[in-house]
């Protein structure tokens, strides 16, 4: 008799949701003084992390969330999101589900220009689970920008590995979960995501991001 095995996924790529289908336009910055882009991981940087959470109705934002981006935004600059979600190698998550949150956190902060998703476990060897780079660049190739002028924001050392092995920036925001060896290791920190967004930014604009924070308090 055949013992039943869990379900394993495909490996083929990281799913990859809206973003342009062919080379935008370069963005009106002849002094390569703004990134290129910024990515943003999404459970624990964008919205609390719940584990393995399907549930729309349980995604709420993390502090300065809906402010940072739109400050990125402001500047003219594309956003998206790098997330894995082994869930659905484990069997814990649809792809309906994975959807239906992506559309409630686009409802609270707004549409981003790509998605890019792990749906593979750890033992599935892809190529595109943090650590590995493989979701920053295809982001990056769906935006036809550099990865080396992308800007990649998370709470966690593999979302920082990830940039680095991409040839991108990571800026570290730490949460109660953040091991102190991965705050110790990352290039850059701040406090929440108004303050990663405020180290990328020029400073004329540095100050507009500080007026944002005032109004937020």
């Amino acid at each position: 008799m055949t013992r039943p095995t869990a379900p394993r996924t495909l490996v083929t790529g990281p799913w990859l949701l809206g973003g342009p289908t062919g080379t935008p336009p370069p963005p009106c910055d002849p002094d390569a003084t703004l990134p290129a882009a910024v990515l943003f991981d999404r459970d624990g940087t964008l919205v609390t992390d719940v584990p393995y959470n399907g549930d729309p109705e349980k995604v709420a934002l993390m502090p300065t969330a809906r402010e940072a981006v739109a400050a990125v935004r402001a500047a003219g600059i594309p956003t998206g999101v790098v997330t894995n979600q082994s869930g659905v190698a484990r069997g814990l998550l649809t792809h309906r589900q994975v959807m239906a949150v992506r559309r409630r956190v686009e409802e609270l902060l707004g549409p981003f220009a790509v998605w890019a998703v792990c749906p593979h476990g750890p033992a599935d060897g892809c190529g595109c689970r943090k650590p590995a780079p493989g979701l920053v660049l295809a982001a990056c190739r769906r935006l036809g920008v550099p990865a080396h002028r992308t800007v990649v924001i998370g709470d966690i050392g593999t979302d920082m590995d990830a940039a680095r092995a991409a040839g991108a920036r990571g800026v570290l925001v730490p949460t109660s979960l953040t091991r102190p060896e991965e705050i110790a290791a990352a290039d850059a920190t701040a406090y929440d995501l108004l303050g990663a967004v405020r180290l990328l930014l020029p400073p004329a604009l540095r100050r507009s991001v500080a007026r944002t924070r005032e109004e937020a308090r």
